[in-house]
């Protein structure tokens, strides 16, 4: 169980430019797409919002994410 104290969440997650509020460190290729109501067998993709390269992610990764929004690598999360 997340213990924060009722802080709420600490990380934003950007899929197909809408922020979805995440508790964890790390999200999951299945959690994007339930998050971002992405069909199964349709890509994801991992955008780098600094040199706009894009990267297709495996069905089985697991993605670091970094707190705040805004701060660390600049990432956001599209489909296909």
């Amino acid at each position: 169980m997340n213990e924060d104290h009722g802080q709420g969440p600490k990380y934003t997650v950007n899929i197909d430019d809408v922020d979805h509020p995440w508790d964890r460190d790390t999200i999951t290729v299945p959690e994007i797409r339930i998050l971002g109501g992405i069909s199964a067998g349709t890509e994801v993709l991992e955008v780098n919002l600094e040199t706009n390269e894009e990267r297709t992610l495996r069905e089985d990764e697991t993605v670091p994410l970094k707190p705040g929004q805004g701060f660390g690598k600049k990432i956001k999360f599209r489909r296909g």
